[in-house]
């Protein structure tokens, strides 16, 4: 997605081989323009798969959800981090470890929300390592409900968690797939990897 490239070679910043920072407009701050043409691309690649629901993680992958789920008209459940008053049985839980943060949670799904014979498009801002699209995998599992695929903004290629999530059978789209951060230069994959 060339706008969504533009906007990370304009705004980003890396920090490290292995680190992007793209808080001005996906993680801290949000550029509802760009969530907007986001959740459109998304919607227009699922737009035939009888998507029911839609799962993300807080935080950042509310945003681009949101606007996904606007136009396929399903709602967004996002797996809590942390459990509340509010939302303490009746769940689906899986362990994510965040290598960013160094530090596991258990993530968590009411099963009121989530339940047998849903279609579920899984949408999450960044796919490093593949933890946390992992533990939303689990929870789809849990509910006995389907995957129909995985919406990622932005891939990092380098990193493992792409290999793991498509070893598994499991559709990928990512909308920016990065090829390297080295020498503090973002480079992007022409096209998936894996086709």
């Amino acid at each position: 997605m060339k706008l969504l490239q533009e906007k990370i070679v304009q705004e980003g910043k890396v920090l490290s081989e292995n680190v992007l920072k793209v808080d001005s407009f996906l993680n801290h701050q949000i550029d509802p323009v760009l969530m907007q043409a986001i959740g459109n691309e998304f919607a227009a690649r699922y737009k035939d798969a009888g998507i029911t629901k839609i799962l993300t993680i807080e935080s950042s992958g509310i945003a681009p959800s949101m606007f996904a789920g606007i136009i396929l008209g399903v709602p967004i459940v996002f797996a809590r981090k942390r459990k509340s008053l509010t939302l303490s049985d009746n769940l689906f839980t899986s362990k994510v470890h965040s290598f960013t943060k160094n530090e596991t949670n258990d993530i968590s799904v009411s099963k009121d929300f989530l339940v047998d014979g849903d279609t579920v498009l899984i949408i999450d801002d960044f796919l490093a390592n593949g933890q946390a699209v992992l533990g939303l995998l689990d929870i789809v599992e849990q509910a006995n409900a389907i995957t129909s695929g995985v919406g990622i903004v932005i891939e990092k290629g380098f990193q493992t968690g792409g290999s793991i999530i498509r070893e598994r059978g499991i559709r990928v789209d990512s909308l920016a797939n990065i090829k390297s951060l080295a020498n503090g230069k973002v480079e992007f994959f022409e096209e998936d990897p894996t086709a």
